[in-house]
């Protein structure tokens, strides 16, 4: 039974192992948090217990810019973007759109296994939706085989509309973010800088109607 009597299904129900896993931190940080309060959490019996969607959108408020100031001077979009990591995907899943993107993100030099990076990709997607609203991914993870924070792009031309994205909206752009697994700071810093960035109707309705990877490079460059 979760606060306010409702009663959950259990892939909607998250434990601290699993939220610890998804957060990248200790399973004691998570305990300590629902102890305090800081994170939207409800016991069954004596264990904690964590609703997913609540999880995502305390997730995605953290990220938000009401919430964690970007460090704008930090992200130099030129060093962790390029257009060779721009892509357009004509994929109506999830799944497919990621492997691709996936695969475009392995070629980068900073990436040195393919497999792991998809495999967690494909992990940490399926623990929760990285669709945060107005038709935009930001798939990410921290790895060890992982030498520096890299950015591909997808501009997806059909609706992908398997995300469940909170607002519902179909996904048509992504943004992959590999990262090494000490560059938390960065990661957060970068995490925060796309959603900001990616707020601006315009930019995004520009985004989806370039035709070529060099125009969206310019227009993530501010450039255009």
């Amino acid at each position: 039974m979760y606060p306010g009597g409702l009663v959950m299904m259990d892939e909607d129900i998250l434990t601290i192992d699993e939220v610890a896993k998804y957060l990248r931190v200790s399973e004691r940080t998570v305990y300590d948090w629902a102890q305090r309060g800081e994170i939207p959490a409800g016991k069954i019996g004596t264990v904690w217990r964590f609703k997913k969607r609540e999880i995502e959108k305390w997730v995605n408020d953290r990220l938000s810019v009401h919430k964690i100031e970007p460090q704008y001077d930090t992200i130099h979009v030129d060093t962790i973007i390029s257009p060779d990591r721009i892509v357009f995907l004509q994929f109506p899943t999830k799944r497919d759109a990621l492997l691709a993107l996936a695969e475009n993100l392995a070629g980068a030099p900073q990436v040195k296994n393919q497999q792991e990076l998809t495999s967690e990709i494909l992990k940490r997607e399926e623990l929760m939706s990285t669709a945060i609203g107005r038709g935009i991914a930001i798939p990410h993870i921290r790895l060890a085989s992982v030498t520096d924070l890299v950015v591909s792009v997808g501009i997806s031309q059909i609706d992908i509309v398997d995300f469940q994205a909170l607002d519902d909206e179909p996904v048509r752009l992504l943004f992959m973010i590999a990262a090494a697994y000490n560059q938390h700071a960065y990661y957060l810093q970068t995490l925060s800088f796309f959603s900001a960035r990616l707020k601006n109707r315009e930019l995004r309705d520009s985004l989806l109607l370039a035709t070529d990877p060099g125009q969206v490079y310019s227009l993530l460059l501010g450039k255009s």
